[in-house]
């Protein structure tokens, strides 16, 4: 049995990660570390809580000397890394501690892994010669398009905000650790996901909260940002093909090839809405509000995700008019709400 060491399974993507893994991999136990901040919740692992193939630790990845107790006692074989400070809004208002989980984070868990599994550059231990580093990270680091373009991995680097900024941070450190010490890593970075389990503030369920308790739904400027959007379980699906597959050192992005501005996202959700819970007057669209923009809002995102297509195979089960269908069922029956 190999132990896997996942980090931030209580978030959003890990969450969605932990059960379909666990799932498709019977010769793993997996050690889920997490440090349950605001957006951390283990009701998202309700279903796999008493799985004998699965523990939860609660934790800090910025605590050194802990992640080294924690490596000692269960000998990983793997790390894969989601743990992150991933708020845009709340890397502009708090910096610090984006840069703190971020940077100093990832630093200490690639550290000391290389320590576990190697004797020195190019020289890993037999017992962990095939052991694997997967950084799971953004394509915000890759900074804005204009109206044409995809996000390539050979795209430059050009984070915007504090929080793309110290992804790229952790990104950049990954790689070093492949070119200066030979270790085994892979890094993917996603487009925007979608789907059961994200944080109520994000756009989506923040757009389907607002519509049911009939409060003003806000919308960033004038609502024409493009992103491109991914099904979590698509992304989930993606990250355990290179994470398995993929060539050591490489990068593989994530996209799931559905480009849609915010005014299309909150039109598509107010009209599934008018749908499956009919206000008495009126259209959930009368319930749009714009606001004042973000500092340094990103135009367009969008990702090439022909290298993970065509090298490892992978391909979204998922366009965006289905998998929101299933991501509003998710949420209303979240929220309790009866149709």
């Amino acid at each position: 049995m190999k132990y896997v060491l996942l980090t931030g399974g209580a978030g959003f993507i890990g969450s969605n990660f932990i059960p379909y893994f666990i799932e498709n991999n019977p010769h793993y136990h997996l050690v889920n570390l997490d440090l349950l901040t605001y957006a951390g919740d283990l009701n998202n692992l309700k279903e796999i809580e008493n799985n004998e193939r699965y523990t939860f630790v609660k934790g800090d990845i910025c605590n050194r000397s802990f992640i080294e107790e924690l490596f000692t006692k269960y000998q990983f074989h793997d790390v894969i890394h989601f743990a992150a400070e991933s708020h845009v809004d709340n890397s502009i208002s708090g910096p610090e501690a984006f840069i703190r989980t971020n940077v100093l984070g990832t630093f200490n868990l690639l550290d000391t892994a290389r320590k576990l599994w190697m004797n020195g550059p190019n020289d890993y231990n037999e017992s962990f010669k095939n052991a694997r580093f997967h950084h799971v990270s953004t394509d915000e680091v890759y900074g804005t398009l204009g109206e044409t373009g995809l996000f390539e991995e050979t795209t430059a680097y050009a984070p915007n905000s504090p929080y793309s900024a110290s992804k790229a941070g952790s990104d950049m450190i990954v790689r070093s650790y492949f070119h200066t010490y030979g270790m085994n890593v892979v890094t993917t970075n996603c487009s925007n996901n979608y789907g059961p389990k994200q944080h109520n503030e994000k756009l989506i369920p923040t757009i389907i909260r607002k519509a049911i308790a009939c409060e003003n739904i806000p919308i960033y400027g004038d609502g024409k940002n493009v992103r491109d959007w991914l099904y979590v379980l698509d992304h989930c699906k993606g990250i355990e093909l290179a994470f398995k597959t993929g060539i050591s050192g490489e990068t593989y992005n994530i996209g799931g090839r559905n480009e849609r501005n915010n005014l299309y996202i909150v039109d598509t959700i107010c009209e599934i809405l008018n749908t499956k819970v009919p206000l008495k007057e009126g259209k959930y669209q009368d319930l749009i509000t714009f606001v004042k923009d973000r500092p340094g809002h990103d135009m367009r995102y969008a990702i090439d995700a022909s290298k993970i297509e065509n090298n490892l195979g992978w391909k979204a089960d998922e366009n965006f008019e289905t998998g929101i269908l299933k991501t509003v069922d998710w949420y209303l029956e979240k929220f309790k709400v009866l149709t």
